[in-house]
């Protein structure tokens, strides 16, 4: 297996260790003879965000035929990939290779057309702007990674690290991905996705939105009811005047946005209180604990018991 590994000027130096780490140890451990090389556009020295200079570099060419070409991140304006780099990434593709998108690394595939009705995933931070300058794609909140045979795309940071265990486990089976993990001190396999890890606080509004003194009010009442006739009431509107001013203001439904909101209040009591799991379903307005474990199994991929062993700072 040959992998080649992207690097350019202004990486970080933990996500280019990242798939050298992962698959460097295949061979390290003498599971298959696995051969990764880093290339750049120039076979020139680069310099990474933290200011060291990285020589010894091959150039483009060593990607010639490789198995799987990763491009481990990218920039973070989501500037346009060079035609060089655009071109190599169609080529190898076309030629075979897996493609591989870490982290930012899904701008400049996107940029290269790989894509195109695709389903796929990077750092939430950039959810916004990769959805803003490739509207065609469908960007998945919730997942740590997506392998769509041809092309992987992951998460933010660490999420690399599941996507190249993925790649091991995909090749060589389960048995090496675990001691590769093992080996590592990381997990073999993750639970859950990147929407834990999201924030996501009130959007701003103008201090003469209507809607805004809504939020407030209804933040402060997240364990009562709310449908939609009550929060219009506590904004002097008509059901059907608020909902369309809720949109405009908020960009989603008044439903959406208390489910939301009692499931980030869930998360923060999961997170600093051993408040038991019926009690903070019904502080957070879910009818049940069953409808509680349920709403945030879907937004989260993980149950609240296993989000509060995880992000447990009550201690």
């Amino acid at each position: 297996m040959r992998i080649a590994i992207y690097a350019f000027d202004g990486i970080t130096m933990f996500h280019l260790s990242v798939p050298q780490m992962v698959f460097d140890e295949v061979s390290r451990q003498g599971l298959a003879p696995w051969e990764t090389l880093v290339f750049s556009d120039d076979a020139g020295p680069i310099r990474t965000a933290e200011g060291y200079e990285i020589g010894g570099l091959n150039g483009p060419q060593a990607a010639a035929k490789a198995d799987i070409v990763v491009v481990p991140s990218w920039h973070d304006d989501g500037r346009p990939a060079t035609a060089g780099l655009r071109r190599l990434l169609t080529r190898e593709h076309d030629h075979g290779a897996t493609v591989v998108g870490l982290c930012l690394g899904t701008f400049p595939l996107a940029e290269a057309g790989l894509l195109t009705g695709r389903r796929v995933v990077t750092h939430w931070h950039a959810f916004d702007l990769l959805a803003e300058l490739h509207p065609s794609l469908s960007v998945d909140e919730a997942v740590l990674y997506i392998d769509d045979g041809d092309v992987i795309t992951s998460a933010g940071t660490a999420s690399g690290l599941d996507a190249c265990l993925h790649i091991v486990r995909t090749h060589l089976g389960a048995s090496a991905a675990n001691r590769i993990a093992r080996s590592l001190v990381i997990a073999p396999h993750r639970d859950g996705g990147q929407a834990q890890y999201i924030q996501r606080p009130l959007p701003d509004g103008a201090d003469d939105d209507p809607i805004a003194d809504v939020l407030v009010w209804a933040l402060n009442r997240l364990d009562e009811p709310l449908p939609v006739h009550r929060l219009a009431a506590a904004g002097h509107m008509s059901s059907r005047a608020f909902v369309r001013a809720f949109r405009r203001s908020t960009g989603t439904t008044p439903a959406a946005w208390v489910r939301s909101r009692r499931l980030d209040e869930a998360r923060r009591l999961l997170e600093t209180t051993d408040h038991p799991i019926d009690r903070i379903a019904a502080d957070c307005g879910f009818g049940s604990a069953t409808t509680f474990r349920q709403n945030f199994a879907e937004a989260f991929r993980t149950t609240p018991s296993d989000y509060r062993r995880r992000f447990d700072a009550s201690a």
